[in-house]
């Protein structure tokens, strides 16, 4: 693969199981040594996009490349340059962590020094080391996935696909994960992210492509897709939601933008281009009318409301007609 090709090249991709359009012309390209986030909702084509480009799944058309390889006409020369670690552990519980690795490593060719060497540097890598030597089964969820991990790595790959490698965690073993997942990438390895947590890809991900009917519908680092809400925003937090309607009218007309109303949590939010201004000028408003505000804060949007936004059926139908 040349240096300045891309690890992941996948133009069209269509796939259809019998009635439902799984990918319908997906568009992806990722650059050598990131990390990129697909990120969706269920159904949003994500697994079968990396089905298709580890080789799992043969798309129905449209073409797509893996370090370097067709994944179609090279598929060999594809697989033995990728690992996939998928949504479920694939180890073997009443065997031991080393046990494990030492037997994908065998059944990956690795003569029997070499596994050995690789499993000891992997162990040491995810910090399972003192935990080597115990059964799988006496793992925590956190521990589990990072020898996931370390056997997707056995092989050193160029390209490492990840399908929601954190779903079902605990805050801790996924703060654990996301350590893990930048360490590989520090070390120039390419990962393939796949996830439904909002959170993940803002801390993982140098780019995001956000798929929704089986097609990217937009892409960017996390800022830039942060950006396209318009920059800032002012919240505002209510005491009362009798007073929902006026202090909406007051933002409307202070900020000169559409509000959105959190009735339930009697809580208000508008874009803001000059948060500084903006604020004061609020708060000027809010002291003659006297409002009970509870709390008002200006932040940057988040990446949930760039995902909500973005796949959003009515706004994706709206586009598709247009």
């Amino acid at each position: 693969m040349s240096h300045t090709a891309p690890a992941v090249e996948a133009t069209g991709l269509r796939k259809r199981y019998g009635t439902t359009h799984a990918l319908d012309g997906l568009d992806l390209v990722v650059p050598r040594g990131t990390v990129h986030g697909l990120l969706g909702p269920n159904g949003a084509g994500k697994t079968t996009t990396v089905r298709v480009l580890s080789t799992l799944v043969r798309a129905d058309a449209g073409t797509a490349r893996v370090a370097g390889f067709d994944v179609n006409t090279q598929a060999a020369h594809v697989r033995s340059r990728i690992a996939l670690v998928g949504q479920n552990a694939a180890v073997d519980e009443i065997l031991t962590g080393r046990q494990n690795l030492l037997l994908f490593g065998r059944l990956s060719h690795l003569g029997s020094a070499q596994a050995a060497r690789r499993a000891d540097d992997l162990l040491a890598a995810f910090r399972l080391t003192e935990a080597g030597g115990r059964p799988v089964k006496q793992y925590s969820g956190g521990m589990r996935r990072r020898l996931d991990l370390a056997v997707g790595l056995l092989l050193a790959p160029s390209v490492l696909f990840l399908d929601e490698p954190t779903t079902g965690l605990d805050p801790r073993a996924r703060a654990e994960m996301w350590d893990a997942v930048r360490a590989l990438a520090d070390s120039g390895t390419t990962v393939v992210l796949t996830t439904q947590y909002l959170e993940e890809a803002d801390q993982l991900a140098d780019a995001v492509s956000v798929v929704a009917g089986g097609k990217v519908i937009a892409q960017g680092t996390p800022d830039e897709l942060k950006g396209r809400l318009g920059g800032d925003r002012l919240d505002v937090t209510l005491r009362h939601t009798s007073d929902l309607a006026a202090a909406a009218e007051l933002l409307r007309r202070v900020c000169g933008a559409a509000v959105d109303t959190d009735a339930d949590r009697a809580r208000l939010s508008v874009p803001v281009a000059d948060r500084v201004g903006t604020l004061g000028r609020f708060l000027r408003e809010v002291e003659e009318t006297g409002l009970a505000i509870e709390d008002v804060t200006v932040r940057r949007p988040t990446l949930d409301e760039v995902f909500l936004r973005l796949t959003d059926p009515d706004r994706i139908t709206t586009e598709a007609v247009a």
